[in-house]
């Protein structure tokens, strides 16, 4: 897998995370990029300067701003270890049904990361996966935030709830998520660009929540939609 970006290669150096290389393009002269050489330098990392042209042609996002470092492709985690990370406390999950845009996977993760998100379930079959376009949309976030992949999502949330979450779907036709209580341990499930939260899972649901519309569009964006929804468990937590 490829981490491209000063931010996304800084981030990754925070964790623990085996590094096969970093190219760095030669002759970088901005202060930040100096900084950043600095930090890898201390981290005793395999590096190769390259000239831009070679830079250019491994880049995928074309915005690699001269650093691109490989990893093995993502770990995912089980979610018993999430489950465990909430144990003894009112923990928050975010649980995507049938999520299919990289993009909106790699904003949802770096809300979720700077919202203090404990983990993400997404579904093992039709959902996205981890991919270098996530990486680098997240903006490093991928590092920090614990993703589980599940076989059956209905099956996951049986066992979130039986762990003492209440579970809410965002979705169309709820109660207005301002209104609701979105105190204690809360799963919110996201659903699909284009389809929304599947019935069996939205049956699954403790509960509805909407997030109250005043234009001529009946929708948000999946990413957009959950940074809404996280930020108001967010401030209902702060103001409690």
């Amino acid at each position: 897998m490829k981490i491209e970006g000063r931010n996304s290669v800084y981030e990754l150096l925070k964790t623990d995370k085996e590094i096969e290389k970093i190219l760095v393009q030669k002759d970088l002269k901005d202060e930040a990029s100096k900084r950043l050489i600095n930090v890898i330098r201390s981290h005793k990392v395999k590096v190769q300067l390259v000239d831009k042209y070679v830079i250019e042609k491994e880049s995928e996002s074309k915005r690699s701003q001269g650093f691109i470092a490989y990893v093995s492709d993502y770990k995912y985690f089980d979610l018993d270890d999430i489950l465990s990370d909430c144990k003894d406390k009112d923990g928050f999950i975010v649980l995507l049904n049938e999520l299919h845009d990289p993009h909106n996977l790699g904003s949802i993760i770096r809300v979720c990361e700077c919202a203090g998100v404990d983990g993400i379930i997404i579904g093992k079959d039709r959902c996205v996966s981890v991919t270098d376009t996530v990486m680098r949309v997240s903006e490093g976030a991928l590092n920090h935030v614990k993703i589980a992949k599940v076989t059956n999502v209905n099956t996951a949330i049986d066992q979130i709830k039986e762990n003492g979450f209440w579970v809410f779907g965002a979705e169309l036709g709820g109660g207005q998520i301002y209104k609701s209580d979105l105190t204690g341990k809360i799963c919110l499930v996201i659903g699909g660009e284009d389809s929304g939260i599947k019935r069996l899972t939205k049956e699954k649901c403790d509960g509805i929540i909407t997030i109250p519309m005043f234009g001529k569009v009946n929708s948000l964006n999946a990413s957009v939609a959950c940074g809404i929804a996280v930020y108001e468990v967010v401030r209902q937590r702060l103001n409690k």
